[in-house]
């Protein structure tokens, strides 16, 4: 990736095209994904031209500045309503983070890096990379050896940063995905063979093995004095092990901690439009296009020896 010197408030990268299809399929006016544009040049490099966005997330949230409750409110909706718009079109982000999560001087917020994004696999009979998500915001079910996944491993991810803008700490930071799933047991407690349905054998017999713990989502009242009832609620309802009971971004909009109304107001007026879509054409000739492409289904990482088959798995205590 090379950077070059562009114009004031924009950023010029010259990137594979395969890294750059993705965000320039999807581009639209106001969308809270990156917008993007493509410039030749005469060798024949493309250069993605962006807007210059001041800070991400992860800058914020280490930071010492101040969030207030609407801070994370605000921040919360944008990221939602960028995935509402991605998942209306059945893409899964797979690397949502809060160093993927740009953000200005007005706390607008837009999604990017979509390096392993992809169309969601209908068939359930074809495998999925595990080599997705940072492991810190990496689904349960991804981490135990899920051959196939949906959108929910986004809002999980979303969760996670929800969280972690409440206690300005990560919230599962472990050494390794084991490690990372005893970290979320601690909190879920130990999930039922039900909610176990997509995880490999490796990892159901693992957890089996182990003592059952309760759950104890009570400590998510103490990352912050603005853990309220409502913030909890939403939280633990992103948090779930089962990722067909996981809420999706569409409900997510629609509880009743984020004021849509009021957060859409906000959004349009910083945006300096009135206009905010939050679904994608799928009629639309760009998104065929995107649909039928190679990027939107990408030849998977084959899946590395994993964890869970080693007889030899220890885990500290």
């Amino acid at each position: 990736m090379k950077r070059r010197t562009s114009s004031p408030g924009f950023i010029a990268v010259a990137l594979p095209l395969s890294k750059i299809a993705v965000d320039y399929e999807m581009k639209n006016d106001d969308q809270q994904v990156d917008d993007t544009f493509l410039r030749s040049h005469p060798n024949h490099t493309r250069y993605v031209i962006t807007e210059l966005l001041q800070s991400d997330l992860h800058k914020i949230i280490i930071s010492h500045q101040p969030l207030s409750p609407d801070h994370i409110k605000v921040f919360l909706y944008q990221i939602l309503r960028g995935l509402k718009y991605l998942h209306s079109a059945r893409i899964l982000h797979r690397d949502i983070k809060p160093g993927n999560l740009l953000v200005n001087s007005n706390c607008v917020l837009k999604i990017c890096d979509f390096g392993l994004a992809r169309v969601e696999e209908p068939d359930t009979s074809k495998h999925m990379t595990q080599e997705v998500v940072t492991q810190y915001y990496r689904a349960p079910e991804i981490l135990m050896g899920a051959k196939h996944y949906t959108a929910a491993v986004d809002v999980w991810s979303v969760g996670c940063i929800f969280g972690e803008l409440l206690g300005r700490r990560i919230l599962f930071q472990a050494q390794n995905p084991v490690q990372q799933l005893e970290l979320i047991m601690e909190l879920l407690g130990t999930p039922s063979l039900e909610d176990m349905k997509y995880a490999c054998e490796g990892a159901r017999s693992h957890i089996l093995r182990r003592a059952p713990k309760p759950p104890s989502l009570s400590a998510l009242y103490t990352l912050s004095s603005q853990a309220t009832h409502e913030v909890v609620h939403l939280l633990c309802q992103m948090l779930v092990f089962d990722p067909d009971k996981r809420i999706s971004v569409v409900d997510a909009l629609a509880h009743p901690y984020l004021d849509e109304e009021e957060m859409h107001k906000f959004i349009a007026e910083q945006l300096n439009t009135s206009r905010v879509p939050l679904c994608i054409n799928p009629q639309s000739a760009a998104f065929k296009s995107f649909a039928s492409s190679t990027v939107a289904h990408p030849s998977e990482l084959p899946p590395s020896p994993h964890q869970w088959e080693s007889p030899r798995l220890v885990v500290r205590r």
